[in-house]
């Protein structure tokens, strides 16, 4: 009796995770696609004469040193943010389980040179690697694109290493060896399919990390360039004025990171829920 008491708790609580979960992401995504269209004010256009007001009925969010409205910037700033997220996560995905599943699949000295590319990579620490990685490639949307799939992409190279590498001698990849499929037939049509879940369950974990990497990227003048509207840079902008007052420049674009990472975070754990028959 408490068992399966304890069994619905369990369940009602993963109902309502998911539930909310769901919500937020669908907040995120319509402020994506309509941000740019609903927001009240122009997000690049100075307006110095009102310039550090504070939240009112004509400014929800205040306005930053220039004037700019920080409830538009927010909402223009979903748009590009949930873009270099979602980008870096598919080109990590993409990359990361083609050469993982090779590596698992081959074995011998390509899973060896593989396993050392993929060690190298995650011996850094991994925003430092992007970091520099950025700094390389210059201040632009596409290098913090580039630097975020790269210190992902060991994630799934290691995942799918793994599970390629066990599936490899099950009982249906034989069976369909036998039926004639080739190597690549083998591995795209029998393996994935099988080793999906984990691979979105971590894709949907690492979407707000990617967030939270192009922030930081743009926080120290690496990522993407003042004045476009980005998380990051209204966070840094707003830290210059943490000590004379402003708050709302940094608070209100610092809520809508932290919320963002919250959302994957939790979309992250609904996924495996709903993946995992265990936990079903």
């Amino acid at each position: 009796m408490a068992e399966t008491a304890a069994k619905q708790s369990a369940v009602t609580a993963a109902n309502i995770r998911t539930t909310i979960a769901v919500a937020l992401l669908a907040v995120f995504v319509v402020a994506a696609a309509l941000g740019p269209y609903v927001a009240p004010y122009d997000p690049l256009a100075p307006a110095p004469l009102e310039a550090l007001t504070a939240p009112s009925l004509s400014h929800a969010f205040g306005t930053d040193a220039y004037g700019r409205d920080i409830l538009s910037r927010v909402l223009v700033a979903t748009r590009l943010d949930l873009i270099i997220a979602v980008a870096a996560v598919l080109i990590a995905l993409t990359m990361g389980t083609a050469l993982g599943a090779f590596a698992g699949w081959a074995g011998g000295w390509p899973d060896r040179i593989i396993g050392r590319i993929i060690d190298t990579i995650m011996a850094f620490p991994l925003f430092v690697l992007a970091v520099g990685v950025a700094a390389g490639l210059g201040n632009s949307i596409s290098s913090v694109i580039v630097a975020t799939a790269i210190v992902n992409l060991p994630f799934y190279a290691r995942q799918a290493r793994s599970d390629v590498s066990r599936q490899r001698k099950a009982a249906y990849v034989e069976a369909a060896a036998l039926a004639g499929f080739s190597p690549i037939l083998l591995v795209l049509l029998q393996i994935l399919p099988n080793i999906a879940p984990p691979l979105m369950v971590q894709s949907s974990l690492n979407l707000g990390w990617a967030i939270l990497n192009a922030a930081g990227l743009s926080f120290i003048g690496l990522g993407v360039r003042a004045p476009t509207a980005e998380w990051g840079i209204m966070v840094s902008e707003g830290a210059a004025n943490i000590f004379s007052g402003e708050w709302w420049m940094f608070i209100f674009p610092g809520a809508a990171l932290m919320i963002a990472i919250l959302t994957f975070s939790l979309c992250g754990d609904a996924l495996r829920d709903l993946l995992d028959p265990k936990r079903r």
